[in-house]
C-alpha cells in the first residue's frame, strides 16, 4: 500500500520479517514531520550496511514537539522517522489481511448506515500496533480490527538511501515543479496563451489546461491549471490557481478588453480556486496562503493568507463570533471559519482582494457585504462540493481549449500536433464535441492543396483518418488507413535518393545486350561463365534509441541507436548464396524447404500478399532495380536463402536476410554495396513488403561490433554510423555476463501500428523514443 508519496529506493534489496507487516521509513527534520505521520522504532534493532529493522513502539499523526519528545521519537541524530505510507505484509500478517478484506462487506454497511468515517489507513496501521489498541477500540470499526489484524506485529524498515517526495501541500507541489528535476517539468500543455508583447506570463510559471488573455501577468514557479484567466488579473509569484473561469468581454479588442476590465491582484504565494456546491447556482471562490495550515488554531500561530488571525480580525473589524459560533466546541482555525462568501463573481473577486489584505476601499462597504452574504467554511465546502458539476465543467473547458489548438493546427500549421489525442478532448463535450469534429473534417480536402510541397502526405492522410474515427466513420477511416502506408513507402523510397520512388514505379524496360553485358560482365557471352557470391551476416542486440530509426519518424527527424553485432553459437547465422545459371528466370529456395520458380522477373509487382514466404527475395529484386531494369533476359538466378535463428527472436532477422539479399544481388551485378547503400534500400524493402521498419536492424548486422548510428532527415536519408572500440575490461564483461536466450515467446512486431502512433504526433512515443 502507498498514499500521496513518490518513493524511490532499491526496494529489490529489502529484506522484511516473515508473518508481519513493516512499514518503509526514511529518516527527516521535525518541522517537516510536525505536519506528517511519525514512526517511533523501537531500540531494539537488525542493523545491516543500508537499511534497519526495528519493532514499531507507537504512532503519531502530526506530532508537536513535545509529543515527540514525550514518546522518544526523536533519534540521536536529531531527526525523526517519517511515514512514508508504504506498507508490506508478509506471511500470517497477509493472510489475516486478506481474511478482513473478505469479510468487510457488511462492516462497510454497517459504517455507512452510521453516516461514520474511519481512516483506511490510519485506523488500519493502528491494529498491528499494541501502544494504539485502546485508542482504536473507541473508533468506528476499531474493535474489528484490532480483533481481526491485532495479533501480528509491524516493523519498520528504516531504509537508509530513500529518496522520497511527498504531494501532500500546495507548497510540496510547487516545490517538485521548480526544483532540481525542473528541466524535465513541461510547463505548457492543452493551454491558450496570448502573445509576449500584450501579457506577462514568467518562462518559470506552468500553465495546464487553461486559456490566458491579453492584459494577463504570471510571476516566477505559479501553476494555473483548468483555469480561464480575463484581463486585468495579476497573479503573483509561487501562486496555485485552479479552475477558476472569470467571465470575459469578447466582442472588444485587446487594447479596449484591457483598459476597462476588472483589476484583480493575487499576491505572492497564495492559492485561488473555484468550485461549485450542492444545491447552489453560484459557485464560491476559496483562497488562502500557501503556508497557511488550516487545522491550525488561532492559539496555535494559525494563519490566514499568510497573516496572523489576530491581524486578519483587527485590520478587518470582523469579530471572532462572525467566523466562528460559539457552540463550536472545535479549535477555532481556518478549517471551520465561516469565511468565503458565496455571491456574484466579481463581489467574490472584490473580496477576496479585500481578505488578502490588498483592497484600498474602506471597509464600511465591504465589511457588511461580507457579512450579510452566505458563507461557508473549508470543512462545509468540502462536505458540499458538486463533484459532478465540477467534472462535467472541466470536460467542456477542456474540450473547448482542445478544438481552438486543433483549428489553428489545420488552419496555420503543418498538422504536427496529436489530433487523434485532440479529439478525444473535443468529444468529452457531450453537446457539441462531434459537431466540432466534423468542422474540421470537412476542412481535410484543403490540406494537401495548401502545403502540398512541404507536407507529407501520410501525415494529411493520417489527420483525416483520425478525424473520419471521431466522427465515427469507422468504415471510411480504415478504407483510407491504406493509403498512409503507401505515402509511408513512397516517402520512403524518395529518401533514398532522389528520382529513386519515380523509378520504383516504372515500368520495366528492354535494355539493349550491351546493359546486360555491362551488368553480368562475363556472363553473357557464348561461353557461359557462372558467377557466385556469399553473404553471410550476425544477428543483433539492440542496446537503445530503438523506433527512432523507423519512417516516418527518421523521415521528418533525426534518430540514433547504440547496437551491436554477435554471432550465434560461435558463426554467422544469416546468409544468402546467389548464383548465376544458364536459365532464364530466378529459383528462390529457403531453409524452410519452400522453392519458387519465377520465369518472367518482370511479373513481380506490389503489393505482397502478407502470406507469401518470398516476398523478401522479391522486393529485394525490385529495390536492386533488376526487375525494372529488366537484367535477367537471358540468363537466371538461384537464390538460397537462411537465417539459423528463431522466427520471432527479436535480433532484427527479417532486416538483416534482407540485407544479405540485397548486398549479395548489388555484388553479382556490380551495383553500389556499400553498407549505407544497402541500409536505405533495405528501408524501402520493408515498406513494399507491407511490414514496415527502419534502419538499425540492418545496420547491426552489415557493421561489426558495437556502434553508435544516428540518421539526418534528407534525399538521401543520411547514416552516420561510428564504431565503438570497446575496451578488454567491457569485451570480458559481456562474455562473462550477456546470455541471448530465445524464451519461446515469439515477438513479431507490429512496425505499423508504431508508425501510426508517430502520425497520431502521441507524445508518450516521443518520450519513447528517446528515454529507449
Amino acid at each position: 500500500m502507498t498514499g500521496d508519496v513518490l518513493p524511490c529506493f532499491d526496494a529489490s534489496t529489502m529484506i522484511l520479517p516473515e508473518d508481519a507487516s513493516c512499514i518503509i521509513t526514511v529518516p527527516i527534520t521535525l518541522d517537516i514531520a510536525s505536519n506528517h505521520g511519525v514512526i517511533v522504532a523501537s531500540q531494539r534493532e537488525i542493523m545491516a550496511k543500508s537499511y534497519s529493522v526495528s519493532l514499531v513502539d507507537n504512532l503519531l499523526q502530526k506530532p508537536s514537539m513535545q509529543e515527540l519528545v514525550k514518546y522518544n521519537a526523536i533519534l540521536d541524530d536529531g531527526r525523526t522517522l517519517l511515514d512514508t505510507g508504504i506498507i508490506a505484509a508478509r506471511g500470517q500478517a497477509w493472510v489475516e489481511l486478506v481474511k478482513l478484506s473478505c469479510s468487510c462487506e457488511p462492516l462497510i454497511l454497517e459504517l455507512l448506515k452510521s453516516r461514520k468515517e474511519m481512516s483506511l489507513y490510519e485506523d488500519l496501521v493502528a491494529a498491528w500496533v499494541p501502544a494504539k489498541h485502546e485508542w482504536l477500540q473507541q473508533r468506528p470499526l476499531g474493535q474489528e480490527l484490532v480483533s481481526g489484524l491485532g495479533k501480528t506485529k509491524m516493523f519498520s524498515y528504516f531504509a537508509f538511501d530513500l529518496l522520497f517526495l511527498h504531494f501532500g501541500t500546495s507548497s510540496e507541489v510547487l516545490d517538485h515543479l521548480s526544483g532540481a528535476s525542473s528541466g524535465l517539468v513541461g510547463r505548457r500543455h492543452l493551454c491558450s496563451i496570448p502573445a509576449t508583447t500584450v501579457s506577462d506570463i514568467a518562462a518559470s510559471a506552468v500553465v495546464l489546461s487553461s486559456k490566458i488573455a491579453p492584459g494577463v501577468s504570471v510571476g516566477e514557479d505559479s501553476l494555473i491549471y483548468d483555469s480561464s484567466i480575463f484581463s486585468g488579473v495579476q497573479i503573483g509569484s509561487q501562486c496555485i490557481v485552479v479552475g477558476i473561469n472569470v467571465p470575459g468581454d469578447n466582442g472588444k479588442t485587446v487594447e479596449e478588453t484591457v483598459e476597462d476590465s476588472f483589476r484583480f491582484m493575487l499576491p505572492d504565494r497564495h492559492c485561488l480556486w473555484e468550485v461549485p456546491l450542492v444545491g447552489c447556482i453560484e459557485r464560491v471562490i476559496v483562497y488562502c496562503g500557501l503556508h497557511d495550515n488550516p487545522k491550525n488554531s488561532l492559539s496555535r500561530d494559525g494563519t490566514f493568507c499568510g497573516r496572523p488571525w489576530k491581524k486578519v480580525l483587527h485590520d478587518l473589524g470582523i469579530q471572532e463570533t462572525d467566523l466562528w459560533s460559539s457552540t463550536v466546541m472545535q479549535d477555532k482555525c481556518l478549517w471551520n471559519a465561516n469565511i468565503f462568501a458565496i455571491l456574484p463573481y466579481f463581489e467574490m473577486l472584490t473580496l477576496a482582494t479585500w481578505l488578502t489584505g490588498l483592497s484600498d476601499q474602506k471597509t464600511n462597504y465591504l465589511l457588511p457585504l461580507w457579512k450579510n452574504a452566505r458563507r461557508v467554511s473549508l470543512e462545509e465546502l468540502h462536505q458540499s462540493i458538486d463533484f459532478t458539476k465540477m467534472c462535467i465543467g472541466s470536460s467542456n473547458h477542456q474540450a473547448d481549449l482542445a478544438a481552438g489548438i486543433a483549428k489553428a493546427c489545420i488552419n496555420y500549421g503543418m498538422l504536427g500536433r496529436n489530433l487523434s489525442q485532440l479529439c478525444e478532448e473535443i468529444l468529452q463535450n457531450d453537446v457539441s464535441g462531434v459537431d466540432m469534429c466534423k468542422d474540421f473534417l470537412d476542412l481535410c480536402p484543403k490540406l494537401q492543396e495548401q502545403n502540398s510541397k512541404i507536407l507529407p502526405k501520410s501525415r494529411a492522410y493520417q489527420v483525416h483518418v483520425d478525424l473520419l474515427r471521431a466522427c465515427n466513420d469507422e468504415a471510411k477511416a480504415c478504407e483510407l488507413e491504406h493509403k498512409v502506408w503507401a505515402a509511408v513507402a513512397d516517402e520512403t523510397a524518395s529518401a533514398v535518393k532522389y528520382g529513386f520512388k519515380e523509378y520504383l514505379l516504372e515500368s520495366p524496360s528492354k535494355m539493349s545486350a550491351s546493359t546486360y553485358q555491362n551488368k553480368f560482365d562475363g556472363c553473357v557471352d557464348r561461353f557461359f561463365h557462372p558467377r557466385s557470391v556469399k553473404v553471410e551476416l550476425p544477428v543483433r542486440v539492440d542496446f537503445v534509441g530503438g523506433w527512432s530509426d523507423t519512417p516516418p519518424w527518421s523521415l521528418e527527424r533525426a534518430g540514433c541507436v547504440l547496437n551491436m553485432a554477435i554471432n550465434l553459437e560461435g558463426s554467422l547465422p544469416i546468409g544468402t548464396i546467389i548464383e548465376t545459371t544458364k536459365t532464364a528466370g530466378v529459383l528462390i529456395s529457403d531453409d524452410a524447404g519452400n522453392q519458387l520458380h519465377i520465369e518472367d522477373v518482370t511479373s513481380i509487382a506490389t503489393p505482397f500478399d502478407s502470406n507469401d514466404p518470398f516476398r523478401l527475395v522479391k522486393s529485394a529484386l525490385l529495390v536492386t532495380g533488376i526487375v525494372h531494369d529488366n537484367s535477367l533476359e537471358s540468363i537466371g538466378l538461384l537464390i538460397r536463402t537462411w537465417a539459423n535463428v528463431p522466427r520471432g527472436s527479436g535480433l532484427g532477422t527479417s532486416s538483416i536476410l534482407a540485407a544479405a539479399v540485397v548486398k549479395g544481388l548489388l555484388q553479382i551485378t556490380k551495383g553500389d554495396e556499400s553498407n549505407e547503400n544497402v541500409a536505405r534500400l533495405v528501408l524501402v524493402l520493408e515498406q513494399l513488403m507491407g511490414t514496415g521498419g527502419g534502419w538499425q536492424d540492418q545496420i547491426g548486422g552489415l557493421y561489426p561490433g558495437i556502434k553508435f548510428t544516428a540518421s539526418f532527415p534528407g534525399i538521401p536519408l543520411r547514416l552516420q554510423v561510428i564504431p565503438l572500440l570497446a575496451s578488454p575490461q567491457l569485451i570480458l564483461e559481456l562474455q562473462q555476463r550477456l546470455l541471448v536466450i530465445f524464451t519461446g515467446q515469439v515477438s513479431i512486431l507490429h512496425l505499423n501500428l508504431i508508425s501510426t502512433k508517430y502520425d497520431f504526433r502521441r507524445s508518450f512515443l516521443y518520450k519513447l523514443f528517446f528515454f529507449f
